[in-house]
């Protein structure tokens, strides 16, 4: 069987592809997080000196720094950038794959974020196909846990989760705009991601 590339999807194909029916709807309740002063200053700056909506690129230093400054919290997380992501089916890179903190990438693999222009219905298709071929190789070592997975063009995020029966769901949009409520979020995510981590 040929692999399919995980940047071949759209979003009809991915749901196709993943037998899903319909995303269900996400309610991520968690409390906004007051902005560190060095957030706050690091933000001012790229605003100040980057064109930040011109290119994935210059988006990507927006995306650093919210996920940096969420996974300060979580000692045990990391992030791997443009990490090579495969199953039984899929083949690809992934923008950014949060795995735990190690010398090497492997499972249990949490959470994929898509950086996009601004094109999230793309995103979101390389995101659910990327969230199925996490759950695969973590299957493969015995970790039939949740997967996250994030889409963003810096300036809008939306979340989503492939919980451990493989049902879909889906945030609301969360902005850069309310850093607070935004980080919030990540945070509640990787809080998610470290509780599956296996010891």
């Amino acid at each position: 069987m040929s692999l399919q590339k995980l940047s071949s999807f759209n979003r009809d194909s991915a749901l196709e592809f993943l037998r899903i029916e319909q995303l269900l709807l996400w309610e991520i309740k968690a409390a906004p997080i007051k902005i560190s002063a060095f957030f706050e200053e690091r933000l001012e700056r790229l605003h100040r000196n980057f064109a930040l909506y011109n290119s994935e690129s210059a988006k990507e230093l927006l995306i650093d720094a919210f996920c940096e400054e969420a996974l300060e919290r979580r000692s045990q997380l990391q992030a791997w950038k443009e990490a090579p992501l495969r199953s039984d089916t899929l083949t690809g890179f992934v923008d950014y794959l949060i795995a735990q903190k190690r010398a090497y990438l492997g499972p249990p693999l949490l959470c994929v974020v898509e950086a996009k222009k601004d094109d999230f219905e793309q995103g979101t298709a390389q995101c659910l196909v990327s969230m199925d071929a996490c759950a695969w190789q973590n299957a493969q070592k015995q970790h039939v846990i949740p997967v996250f997975g994030v889409v963003t063009n810096g300036s809008g995020w939306q979340f989503y989760q492939r919980d451990s029966l493989g049902k879909y769901s889906e945030s609301v949009l969360f902005t850069s705009g309310d850093a607070p409520h935004l980080l919030g979020a990540l945070d509640f995510i990787f809080a998610e991601c470290e509780k599956n981590l296996v010891s």
